[in-house]
């Protein structure tokens, strides 16, 4: 077995994450409402996501006229860089800065390029929703916090990305949600869902509804926040199927959140496990089919043959 690299699965201390988390995720809201303003719709917002990349996090190319651009938060360099398919470029660090600053000097480096969208100029999906210009409350940036959220990130993408290879239905992509900031990836059935009653923060209902309008089943990584600040890996259905929350699945660290109605493990249980990778793999797997066996998939057309 080969050796465990010294980068995998890394510590994500509270202490240097708690104030950089609320920060990152307006920053990361702010440049994610690019893809919203610029690229055309998707079924479930799919065309909203961010993705991650050997750096960071990417909007990947995002159509302006007959141009593409796309920007990328570096979380090696720690630095924000917007490019634009001329070769046309502006860059400026990640270091702690108000939200308010960040919009500004985000916004300066796109009139730079000739690109001006139209963005909804305030949070969605959090409780307290400031608009980006008048944020002055979240200013931190621990770059060494950031960069192991990222790497944690990248180990996820890397398990998932095995994962999807064992489906063959309709399946989302491995994308960063920056409403709720976490890596996420979504199987469907293929029936339609009943209607999703909405219900989050500062965002419309309608948005949930399209979002959970086919029959899903979803898992990924939250790296904490709020007071809890309990980073973990989860996985939920939509609809819930009776009896989903008293499945067995494994690892045995894992356990159904009755309040979040989803499954989770606890990053720390992930990085004390000699073989963290299997034992994520076993985690979506056994969710997944606890979603649907008690759903009633058709699995047979569904799952990939050995």
């Amino acid at each position: 077995m080969a050796a465990r690299s010294p980068f995998a699965w890394p510590d994500l201390a509270p202490s240097g994450w708690r104030d950089t988390f609320d920060t990152l995720h307006m920053w990361t809201q702010i440049v994610g409402k690019t893809r919203l303003a610029l690229a055309p719709m998707e079924n479930h917002w799919w065309q909203v996501a961010l993705y991650v990349t050997v750096r960071g996090l990417t909007t990947s190319p995002m159509p302006h006229g007959s141009r593409a651009v796309a920007v990328e938060f570096d979380f090696i360099s720690h630095e924000l860089i917007v490019r634009a398919d001329d070769g046309a470029g502006h860059s400026f660090p990640l270091k702690a800065m108000a939200v308010a600053d960040f919009f500004a000097q985000y916004l300066g480096a796109l009139r730079n390029l000739g690109i001006d969208p139209a963005i909804y100029a305030s949070p969605v999906e959090v409780e307290t929703a400031i608009p980006f210009a008048r944020d002055s409350k979240h200013a931190s940036y621990d770059a060494e916090a950031a960069h192991q959220c990222w790497r944690i990130l990248l180990n996820t993408h890397r398990v998932l990305k095995r994962f999807r290879g064992g489906f063959t239905g309709k399946q989302s992509p491995v994308h960063f949600f920056w409403g709720s900031f976490d890596l996420a990836a979504t199987r469907f059935s293929g029936r339609r869902a009943p209607k999703h009653p909405g219900g989050a923060p500062h965002c419309p209902d309608w948005v949930m509804v399209e979002a959970y309008s086919h029959e899903c089943s979803s898992c990924g990584f939250w790296p904490g926040g709020g007071e809890t600040l309990q980073p973990a890996f989860y996985a939920y259905a939509y609809p819930e199927p009776p009896g989903y929350a008293q499945r067995v699945v494994e690892p045995t660290t894992a356990r159904y959140d009755s309040k979040a109605r989803e499954f989770l493990l606890p990053y720390a249980a992930l990085r004390a496990a000699s073989e963290p990778d299997e034992m994520l793999l076993r985690f979506f797997q056994t969710t997944y089919e606890a979603a649907a066996d008690l759903g009633q998939w058709d699995r047979a057309a569904l799952d990939r043959a050995g």
